[in-house]
């Protein structure tokens, strides 16, 4: 199955070791931020790449 673009927060919890509370929190801000960028959202869901920014500082650029 090809992974979904968005995370959900119980997706969050779980991989982060929080409760579901904090990881809506975060989505919250996140989402915050990238509306801030003129990004549309969902709400209670962030995309998967940008979580994986903010977290790991992971981007999904190719080096050349």
């Amino acid at each position: 199955m090809a992974e979904r673009v968005f995370i959900k927060a119980e997706e969050i919890a779980e991989e982060l070791g929080v409760s579901k509370a904090t990881a809506y929190r975060m989505i919250r801000e996140w989402n915050d931020q990238l509306k801030a960028k003129g990004y549309t959202t969902v709400t209670g869901r962030v995309s998967r790449q940008y979580y994986r920014e903010q977290v790991y500082g992971l981007t999904d650029r190719k080096e050349a």
